[in-house]
């Protein structure tokens, strides 16, 4: 989990060694840990060099007085209970946020046009927030549920008006169609039906970063040509990049299951468990916008 760059680069891969499960795994049979390609330990030092524990910071070690060296505790390591708790929060706060702004903030006429800057505002607060945090060395649960609530207002604004005046039931669809990539991935990565290596990371990342500069090309096309720019989200075009856009997504959530479980299986520790709820939190609501769109071009070519 060495680089903070949720979008690009997947906390998951450290600078020296690539992803933390790609090269070793931990040693079986022994309370040691592995330290080639695990972010997590630490080469061992002239006083440790009899101490097998030493290589893992995050081992209680009792060296004094002459006292043999304890088993690794377990303290303060990331479990897979925290990363639940942690995610179930900041999805906790995003829709709490979402439904209070489809509840407060009108789309009437009269009111869409205000409506609509707030969300556009809060996805630019949240933009900068995911931002801060991507780049932070450690996590900020503060920075991180500050990020879910405005998200959650930009989500709560389109989803309305989506739903509203565009397609009817187009949220919920959305939130059935996110749950149900979710459990697939879930279920395919634990069978191993998805094996998350340094090839299928590097597919992902040129096949993100070309579809994120088309989408922002299309974009500038759109606010300075006018109409629906390039194509790209309209039209059978749009279908078509709706698709991928979803599927981008469950790649990226093989990502971050793969993350949750080298950090548990290397002894992270349990403040990890905020990052590994933030990038699944960042995963979801790009597989929820996704869908959203595509569900809205479906519903404009009937």
């Amino acid at each position: 989990m060495r680089s903070r760059n949720p979008v690009f680069s997947r906390r998951g891969f450290s600078r020296d060694n690539g992803y933390a499960g790609f090269n070793t795994a931990p040693q079986a049979g022994g309370p040691a840990v592995a330290t080639q390609g695990n972010p997590y330990a630490q080469p061992t030092g002239d006083q440790y060099a009899q101490n097998p524990y030493a290589q893992n910071p995050y081992a209680q070690q009792d060296l004094q007085y002459g006292a043999p060296p304890q088993a690794p505790a377990t303290t303060g390591r990331m479990t897979i209970d925290d990363v639940v708790l942690r995610t179930a929060s900041t999805l906790g706060v995003l829709i709490l946020t979402a439904a209070l702004s489809w509840a407060l903030l009108p789309i009437d006429d009269a009111n869409i046009s205000r409506s609509y800057g707030i969300g556009i505002g809060a996805a630019l607060i949240g933009m900068v927030l995911a931002f801060a945090q991507s780049f932070k060395r450690k996590a900020s649960p503060a920075l991180i549920l500050t990020y879910a609530a405005f998200e959650g207002v930009f989500l709560g604004v389109v989803s309305n008006i989506v739903d509203n005046r565009i397609a009817d039931g187009a949220a919920m669809q959305a939130v059935i169609g996110t749950m149900a990539v979710f459990t697939g991935v879930l279920i395919a990565y634990k069978a191993g039906w998805i094996r998350v290596n340094r090839r299928f990371y590097g597919f992902v990342m040129a096949a993100a970063l070309g579809f994120i500069l088309l989408m922002t090309v299309n974009l500038l096309f759109a606010v300075f040509g006018g109409g629906d720019g390039l194509g790209f989200r309209s039209g059978p075009l749009g279908i078509v990049f709706g698709v991928i856009g979803i599927i981008l997504g469950a790649c990226f959530l093989a990502l971050d299951f793969k993350q949750v479980e080298d950090g548990i299986a290397y002894g992270a520790p349990r403040e990890e468990a905020w990052l590994a709820a933030f990038g699944l939190t960042l995963t979801l609501v790009w597989i929820y916008m996704e869908f959203l769109r595509l569900i809205s071009i479906l519903n404009s070519s009937d």
